[in-house]
């Protein structure tokens, strides 16, 4: 990563106070490449991101040039602290495996980040086609909680449940489905139980 400096404070004795004299353009430029490093180092930035924190550095009212943001952003990406491919399929695991999240989900999750649409694809045609396993593993978890509820107010709820998750409709159905049976299926339809006697 560039090589990190503290950014120092003007001091009260520093220059005086109608000096209208313009920040040095590499000063301005190692200040803001600091500060993207710094955002880099807690959480992983899409392009997109990383041109928004440019763009919005600012010292001594002076801003970074367009073209200068633009080779900032290439120099992060020769050295690849910046990738969208690798961000993309990073939030694609993250997002099946923490969150039991389908494809749309994940795909707005993606574009929210900026990532550019063909990234997104190119990220999402990487995942096994099994949104269907995965929303019945997800509506597993979540079924047995809904035990207690009619049968209609259980299949709507967990059916809202799996949409939030980004699971189409026939997906969402069929795994509400399929979990809420498997949950009623082995016990008992009543509380009371008949026991042969001798």
């Amino acid at each position: 990563m560039p090589r990190l400096r503290a950014l120092q404070p003007q001091s009260a004795g520093g220059s005086p106070a109608g000096d209208a004299s313009p920040i040095d353009p590499q000063q301005l430029r190692e200040g803001a490449e600091e500060l993207l490093v710094r955002k880099l180092r807690s959480r992983s930035l899409s392009l997109s991101e990383a041109r928004l924190v440019l763009r919005g550095y600012e010292r001594e009212s002076s801003r970074l040039d367009p073209a200068v943001i633009d080779e900032v952003i290439d120099d992060f990406c020769r050295r690849g602290y910046l990738d969208d491919a690798i961000l993309a399929g990073q939030l694609v695991t993250s997002g099946v495996e923490r969150k039991g999240q389908g494809r749309v989900a994940l795909s707005r999750a993606l574009a929210q980040r900026g990532i550019p649409r063909d990234v997104i694809d190119a990220a999402l045609d990487e995942l096994p086609d099994d949104d269907a396993d995965r929303a019945l593993e997800y509506a597993r978890t979540k079924a047995r909680s809904m035990a207690r509820l009619d049968g209609d107010t259980a299949l709507r709820r967990l059916m809202g449940q799996l949409a939030r998750r980004g699971y189409n409709g026939s997906v969402a159905m069929t795994a509400a489905k399929a979990a809420l049976s498997e949950v009623t299926s082995g016990r008992p339809t009543s509380g009371v139980r008949f026991v042969e006697s001798d």
